[in-house]
This record gives structure tokens, C-alpha cells and sequence, in this order.
């Protein structure tokens, strides 16, 4: 239900704000249309993306993660093989440019919204769904607000932050911020499988903290960090040696490479230190801190990539601008580092005693 409110504050946006989203940042008719293309074939279809996420997490909570990873995978697979179908008009296909590539990401997300429905209803017999007798309930609601408003937060800044570097960037090229965009897509691959280890070690912390197991809470957590530094630095290192074939894959412009193989060799950098922030604010939430989580997400977005951004971009050039990134995520593990000596401290510490 909530979900679906969701969806039409979406669609609202698409039909009627969509354009307005890019006229207050930039003046290029081109860049316009292609984004409202894009923007509004995304919003306006987005009730797949929410029921896919519904029905996934319904499935994550009686621990049916195999099944979302097949939901989540078809949907990404399909998305990447409709992309140059699409795009480019391929095998009959008709030829629609972005908005081609905002279709297949909407045919990918409803795909996946109707094996996770099909899931629940075959598989995940412990939850019995069903329209009949459903009546809204405003504690029930405010209940699950409480809980979901800090990730809600904590999503709406990475959004500000990508509209405050995105108006940054502008002050150089189109260009720039293209590769940015780029940048955005390539480093999903790198993040993916962090944030599916999170999804497994997030019930582990919490259900161990409430059986008072402090030797497989802490064990857990090690391994999780331990897991995704070795992700990341693997990530760093095919940034570092492959940039050019990165790029090629969007058909980069002698332009874009020379802006892009530098910027993602920089921005690369921040993948050592991200793995572990990602794991420890996904701790403070599983023991109940979502708090600290929120004041982390902002300090690495808001508080520091964008001031820090903004002053290399005056002062010293673009280049400098991607600086932002490892400089953002090593305050970041000072933070986290910080909190987790008291999460441990004042939690972790006590549940033997």
C-alpha cells in the first residue's frame, strides 16, 4: 500500500515536474530532452521498481535471499541485453536512443516485480497474501516510517549530492558531467555485491545481538569488512589498469577519455576505504543506531564532497574535483571508527555481562 502511494508521488513527478528537474539546472536543449526522455519513461513506469523491491524484501524476511538474487539478477540481465537493442535498434528492434535505455530499464524492473510476486505466492509460504479485508492502519503506518525514514534520508541525500555535483561539473563541460554519469554506472558493478553481502549480515548482527551471542556478532562483522575491502581493492584495481576500456564501453569521445581515465583512476581511490564504511553503517542499523548511519551518509555526501568539491573546482581545475571522493571516504572511516568503539563500548561489550 505504501509502496503504491509511493509510486503515484512518482508518477506525478514524471508527468508534470520531470522537465522542470533539468531546466533548473542547465540551458542545453539537447541535454534537456534527452534527460525529461529518460526521467520521465523512469518515474512514470517506477511501479515495477517498487513492487519488485516490496515483494523482494517480503522474501528477504523469512530468509528466501536465493530467490531475490534470481529477481534482482533477471531484471539486471534483462536491462543490460534490451540496453543496445533498444538504443540502437537492433534485430528489428525500433530504434529509441535514451529513451531506449530507460525502457529496458523499466522492461527489466517490471520482470523482476512479477517473478518476486510469483515467488511469494510459490515459494514464500510463510506469508499469506491477500487483498480481502485490508484496511490501513495510521500506527501500523507510522510504525514502518519510524523505522524506513532514515533510509529514506539517507537515499535522498546521495540524490542531492549527485544534483549538487552534477551543477559543479556543469561549470566546465556537458562532458564532465557525463562522465560522471559513467562513473555512476560502472561503480554499481563494485558496489552490487557489498550491499548483497549486507543484506546477509544484517540479520546475522541483529538476530545475535538479541540472543546475546557477542563471539558470532563480532565474527560476523570482522568477516563482512574483511570481505568487502578485498571486493573493493579488486575494484580498485581494474579502475586503476582499465579506464580506457571502461569508457570504451559507452563509446567514450576522445573528450570523455580525457576527462574520464583520470577521474576514475581518482575516484577509484575511495573504493579502499568505502567497503568498510558501507559494512559499519549497515552495523549501526542492525543494532538499532539507524542515527548514526543518517549522520554518516550525510557527512560523506553532503558535508564533505560537496564543499570540497566546489572549492577544487574554483580554485584548483576539474581534475582536482574527483578528489572529493577519497577525501569524503577517509573522513568517513575516521567517523565510523569512532562509532564503532562506542556501538561496541555501550552494546557489544555489555552482552556477556
Amino acid at each position: 500500500f505504501l509502496s503504491f502511494l509511493s509510486f503515484l508521488v512518482f508518477l506525478f513527478f514524471g508527468i508534470f515536474l520531470s522537465k522542470s528537474f533539468f531546466l533548473i539546472q542547465i540551458n542545453d536543449a539537447e541535454i534537456i530532452h534527452f534527460g525529461y526522455s529518460y526521467l520521465s519513461i523512469c518515474t512514470i513506469f517506477s511501479f515495477g521498481i517498487f513492487g519488485q523491491m516490496t515483494f523482494e524484501r517480503l522474501l528477504q524476511s523469512t530468509g528466501k535471499t536465493f530467490y531475490t538474487m534470481i529477481t534482482q539478477g533477471t531484471g539486471a540481465i534483462i536491462n543490460i541485453i534490451l540496453d543496445p537493442l533498444l538504443i540502437f535498434g537492433l534485430w528489428g528492434f525500433p530504434q529509441m536512443g535514451v529513451a531506449g535505455a530507460a525502457a529496458a530499464t523499466v522492461i527489466g524492473q517490471i520482470v523482476a516485480c512479477l517473478m518476486a510476486i510469483y515467488l511469494n505466492i510459490k515459494k514464500n509460504t510463510e506469508i499469506h497474501l491477500q487483498i480481502k479485508g485490508f484496511r490501513p492502519k495510521g500506527k501500523t503506518i507510522m510504525s514502518i516510517y519510524k523505522v524506513g525514514v532514515p533510509s529514506i534520508l539517507m537515499m535522498s541525500i546521495g540524490s542531492v549530492m549527485t544534483y549538487g555535483l552534477n551543477k559543479i561539473l556543469l561549470m566546465f563541460s556537458s562532458t564532465a558531467t557525463a562522465v560522471f554519469g559513467v562513473y555512476f554506472r560502472l561503480q554499481s558493478f563494485i558496489f552490487m555485491p557489498i550491499f548483497g553481502l549486507n543484506n546477509g549480515m544484517v540479520p546475522i548482527v541483529a538476530y545475535n545481538y538479541g540472543s546475546k551471542n557477542k563471539g558470532r556478532l563480532i565474527k560476523t562483522v570482522k568477516l563482512s569488512i574483511l570481505y568487502a575491502i578485498i571486493i573493493m581493492v579488486l575494484g580498485f584495481i581494474v579502475f586503476q589498469t582499465l579506464p580506457n576500456q571502461l569508457l570504451a564501453i559507452f563509446n567514450a569521445s576522445e573528450e570523455m577519455e580525457a576527462i574520464g581515465i583520470p577521474a576514475l583512476r581518482t575516484i577509484s581511490i575511495s573504493f579502499i576505504f568505502a567497503g568498510y564504511s558501507i559494512i559499519s553503517t549497515s552495523v549501526f542499523q542492525a543494532l538499532g543506531d539507524g542515527l548514526l548511519s543518517l549522520i554518516i551518509s550525510a557527512a560523506r555526501q553532503l558535508v564533505v564532497i560537496l564543499p570540497v568539491a566546489y572549492l577544487f573546482a574554483v580554485s584548483l581545475g576539474l581534475h582536482f574535483v574527483w578528489l572529493a571522493f577519497p577525501i569524503s571516504e577517509i573522513i568517513t572511516v575516521i567517523l565510523c571508527t569512532l562509532f564503532l568503539r562506542r556501538i561496541y563500548n555501550n552494546k557489544i561489550k555489555l552482552l556477556n555481562e
